[in-house]
């Protein structure tokens, strides 16, 4: 599935990213211009790490800059920024980080949103029903949050501002069945997409973990290879805890990707490096604002060239 981004948006996720540009890139460029020797490195592995970026990133950075200074001694404050954006290019790169392409035959895709509350999952819903829509993908969303009333009627109201379809059930009805039904719905109507809304959950609760592969199974009934993407929306301001939230969803139910939320409210960017590493999955949308087209492709050149300014 080939999508394009917003060509508007590069001034707005220049913007979002203010805050983590300010604490790292500011930060490293000072660093840089002094003498490089054990002192600035010990300096520039805290600052990293203070920054999210995760132990073995941070390590791994600082002694990819020891090994520079080593063999070119020489280098400028320019060589060393570019070897290090080219190094977290490389990282974040080894994941795709598009949506998987699904052949014309097992349409609709499927994508299941986990995670737990207020990460941001009904609205991160909307907003990529939105971005679809952009793209010129037919919609449905899957009201599968039955246990909150008001999440149905958050979805509900989205879905007629979007004008897309929404299927949903009853407040405590069972969220697999919604699932299922929503997907027989977008087979009949030719939809490209299904998008489900799933409850949020604590990540430490194993029942309600274990519904989610009930929902899972639900959709593959209804769709013989899907869900095709299992999507987690983490809070980027979270950090480090917003990496367990993963590994135990991750256990319970294969996630594909990440929606990684709120990238403008925190300082501390290297999370999306940590997360990614640690994980094993790719980041596969950014949050850059409360707006409805605040939701965006993660790409990671643009990323490590903004945090870098």
């Amino acid at each position: 599935m080939v999508l394009q981004f917003f060509k508007s948006s590069f001034s707005k996720f220049k913007s979002a990213l203010s805050r983590a540009r300010s604490l790292f890139g500011e930060k490293i460029q000072s660093l840089f211009q002094g003498k490089i020797n054990e002192d600035t490195l010990e300096q520039l592995e805290q600052l990293l790490y203070e920054a999210d970026f995760g132990v073995q990133t941070s390590i791994e950075l600082t002694n990819k800059v020891r090994e520079l200074h080593r063999e070119n001694p020489s280098f400028k404050t320019s060589d060393y920024l570019s070897a290090l954006r080219s190094h977290l290019v490389s990282l974040l790169g080894q994941y795709p980080s598009g949506l998987i392409e699904v052949p014309p035959d097992q349409l609709p895709m499927v994508i299941l949103i986990v995670g737990v509350n207020g990460n941001g999952k009904t609205t991160s819903v909307a907003k990529l029903s939105y971005f679809l829509k952009q793209n010129n993908k037919k919609v449905l969303v899957a009201a599968a949050d039955t246990f909150r009333a008001a999440a149905i009627e958050q979805l509900e109201t989205w879905a007629q501002r979007l004008q897309i379809d929404i299927v949903k059930g009853s407040p405590k009805s069972d969220p697999a069945a919604v699932a299922f039904d929503a997907v027989q719905a977008a087979k009949s109507r030719q939809c490209d997409v299904v998008l489900v809304d799933t409850a949020g959950r604590l990540h430490t609760k194993t029942p309600l973990m274990q519904e989610l592969e009930k929902i899972k199974r639900s959709c593959r009934k209804a769709s013989l290879s899907g869900p095709h993407e299992t999507l987690l929306v983490l809070d980027a301001t979270t950090g480090q805890n917003a990496i367990d939230q993963a590994k135990h969803f991750h256990k319970f139910t294969p996630l594909t990707g990440i929606i990684l939320t709120k990238l403008d409210g925190t300082a501390k960017g290297g999370i999306v490096v940590a997360i990614q590493r640690e994980l094993g999955l790719p980041i596969k949308f950014i949050g850059i604002g409360e707006q409805i087209e605040d939701l965006q492709p993660f790409d990671p050149q643009n990323f490590v060239d903004n945090i870098f300014e």
